[in-house]
């Protein structure tokens, strides 16, 4: 892919992480995380061509809709460690903050991290008052994520379920 620079959207700072749009650098590790068994949760492992399918899907909704998901940089090893934050594709039962992190940075606190500051930068940027978080019944490292945020679980039925964080 093209090393060319560009930017669809802000960059956002953590203590220990950059929350950025995702940008052509970040296809390997993207598409190597996708290929693994770890991304059972989000639709399941795919292929290169498939995961350059989604990262377009991502880096294309920045466009249509002014937001997406950002990718998330470590700053400590400037290494591409997952993605995540607002999602809300055409037919999506509301406003979603996600998250999706590479095993090795796993369990250290970077999906709440992340999470936190997109849902900030949700709320006082797109004037969102309310997030969910569509995840795998199976999944409980994220169910935990999503508790620490403060989020509960509501309306199994639309999606996988949904839990809600409100303002």
């Amino acid at each position: 892919m093209s090393k060319a620079k560009f930017m669809l959207g802000p960059t956002l700072e953590t203590e220990r992480l950059i929350l950025r749009p995702p940008a052509p650098e970040d296809y390997e590790p993207y598409s190597a995380f996708m290929a693994l068994d770890a991304a059972r949760f989000i639709g399941g492992p795919q292929t290169r061509l498939s995961s350059w399918r989604s990262l377009s899907t991502i880096i294309g909704a920045w466009t249509l809709s002014g937001w997406s998901m950002f990718s998330f940089i470590e700053k400590a090893s400037s290494k591409w460690i997952g993605r995540g934050g607002p999602w809300t594709p055409e037919g999506w039962p509301g406003n979603e903050i996600g998250w999706a992190i590479v095993p090795e940075a796993q369990r250290k606190g970077y999906a709440r991290e992340a999470s936190i500051a997109t849902i900030d930068w949700a709320f006082e940027t797109l004037s969102w008052g309310e997030v969910i978080h569509c995840i795998d019944p199976l999944n409980e490292a994220s169910i935990a994520v999503a508790r620490s945020l403060g989020s509960d679980l509501s309306n199994r039925a639309q999606c996988c379920p949904p839990f809600r964080f409100e303002c």
